[in-house]
C-alpha cells in the first residue's frame, strides 16, 4: 500500500513505551518521546493531528501519537522550540534548533504551513556507527571497505553525496572516527550531528541571528576560524551555499584529508552543483571546477533503497575541456552483493594502491553498471 507522497504505509503502528522510559526526552518531547527512544529510529515528523510518521531505515511508517488537535500539535513544537533555546510564535513561526540531547529539530507554524504546524525531528546517534558497523548491516562491500579505510590513512579529501536521508552524516562519522589520533579535527557544522569516535575533534556550530537581527556566525565565517586552530582536518558538514568559496581554500592549503557533503542525486550532477553553488559566492564556473578538482581526491555517493542504505558510488575527479567530470571507479547496484569496477578503478588504484582493490575483477566492465539506476538518473 503507498501512502502520501509514494512512501509504503505499514499500517498505523502503536508503541508501548512509557514516556519516561525513553530517556531524556520524555521532559520536553510529549508523546513523541518513545519514538524519539524507539530503536533503528532516525526522524520524527508531524504535521497532522493524531499521527506521525516515522524513519526507520526502510522507508516513512505512519504511527499514532497522542496529539488530538491542531493546537496540540502547534502547542508541542512551541514546547521543543523553547528546549532548545528558539523562539517559536505568530511574529517568528520557523524554528531551527538543537534539543538538549542532541535532535535536531525544525518546526513551522501556520499561516506558513497552513492547516497545522508542522514538526521535523533528526535524532543524532550518541554512538557512531564504525565502518565495520556499516559493513554488518550490508552497507558496504568487502572491496568498498578496504577503499574506504585507505582513502583516510592516506589523507585523502573526500567529498560525500547523497540525497536527504541518505546516511552521508553517518558515513562521514565512520570515516573520522578512523583518523589517527595523533590529528587534530576541526567539524563545522549547521546544527552539531557528527559525533566521530575521536579523542581531539573541536567541533564549532553555527549561529543564527537573535531577535534583533544581529549576532550571526555563518559557515563561512567559521571554516576561516577553522584554519586559525591548527587543524589536521577540516572536515564541513554540508556545503550548500556560498561558504564553498572558503570550502575550496580550506582544502587546497595543507589540510589533506579533509571531508564534507553535498547534496545530489547522482555523482555526475556534482560538477553542476557544485557550480550553483559557486555562483552565490561570484566565483565563475571554471574556477569553480579547477578549485574542486585540487581540492577533492574521491567522492562517495550514498543512497537509499530497498534493500536500505548503501555505498552505490566511489568516483573519482577527472577534467574535461576546462570543466570536470565524475568518473565512477566503484558501482553497486541496490540488491548486489558487491560492487563492480568502473571506467575510473585504475584512477582509484593510484590513489589508494592495489591492495585494497584485490580481487574485485578490474579487467571487466559489468553490462550491469553501465545501466545502473544511478547512472540512467543522471
Amino acid at each position: 500500500m503507498r501512502g502520501p507522497g509514494g512512501w509504503a504505509t505499514v499500517g498505523v503502528v502503536t508503541v508501548g513505551v512509557a514516556g519516561d522510559e525513553a530517556g531524556g526526552t520524555s521532559a520536553f518531547a510529549g508523546p513523541l518521546a518513545p519514538w524519539l527512544g524507539a530503536p533503528g529510529v532516525t526522524d520524527v515528523l508531524v504535521h497532522a493531528p493524531k499521527q506521525a510518521w516515522i524513519d526507520r531505515g526502510r522507508g516513512l511508517e505512519r504511527v499514532a501519537v497522542d496529539l488530538p488537535t491542531a493546537d496540540a500539535v502547534r502547542g508541542l513544537a512551541v514546547r521543543l522550540a523553547a528546549a532548545g533555546g528558539r523562539r517559536l510564535d505568530d511574529a517568528s513561526p520557523v524554528a531551527d534548533a538543537r534539543l538538549p540531547d542532541g535532535t535536531r529539530l525544525h518546526a513551522v507554524l501556520p499561516p506558513v504551513v497552513p492547516d497545522c504546524a508542522a514538526i521535523s525531528l533528526r535524532l543524532v546517534r550518541a554512538e557512531p556507527l564504525t565502518l565495520a558497523d556499516l559493513a554488518a548491516a550490508g552497507a558496504l562491500d568487502s572491496v568498498t571497505r578496504r577503499v574506504l579505510e585507505a582513502l583516510v590513512e592516506r589523507r585523502a579529501s573526500v567529498l560525500v553525496t547523497g540525497a536527504t536521508g541518505s546516511g552521508k552524516t553517518t558515513l562521514m562519522a565512520a570515516l573520522l572516527s578512523r583518523v589517527s589520533p595523533t590529528e587534530r579535527i576541526v567539524v563545522i557544522e549547521e546544527a552539531g550531528e557528527i559525533v566521530p569516535d575521536h579523542p581531539h575533534v573541536v567541533r564549532l556550530v553555527e549561529r543564527r541571528a537573535n531577535v534583533e537581527g544581529v549576532g550571526a556566525v555563518g559557515l563561512a565565517r567559521l571554516v576561516r576560524e577553522a584554519l586559525r586552530m591548527r587543524p589536521d582536518r577540516v572536515v564541513l558538514g554540508e556545503c550548500r551555499g556560498a561558504e564553498v568559496l572558503d570550502v575550496l581554500a580550506a582544502f587546497n592549503t595543507g589540510h589533506p584529508g579533509s571531508m564534507t557533503t553535498l547534496h545530489a542525486n547522482a555523482p555526475d550532477q556534482v560538477p553542476t552543483r557544485l557550480a550553483t553553488l559557486g555562483a552565490l559566492a561570484g566565483m565563475p564556473e571554471r574556477a569553480v571546477h579547477a578549485q574542486a578538482l585540487a581540492a577533492f581526491d574521491a567522492v562517495l555517493h550514498v543512497t537509499r533503497g530497498p534493500s536500505g542504505r548503501r555505498v552505490a558510488q566511489v568516483a573519482v575527479l577527472s577534467p574535461t575541456g576546462g570543466g570536470l567530470e565524475v568518473v565512477p571507479a566503484l558501482l553497486r547496484v541496490d540488491g548486489a552483493d558487491d560492487a563492480d569496477p568502473g571506467p575510473g578503478v585504475d584512477a582509484l588504484a593510484t590513489l589508494v594502491g592495489d591492495g585494497p582493490l584485490a580481487g574485485l575483477g578490474r579487467a571487466r566492465l559489468s553490462s550491469r553498471i553501465m545501466l545502473a539506476p544511478e547512472r540512467r538518473a543522471g
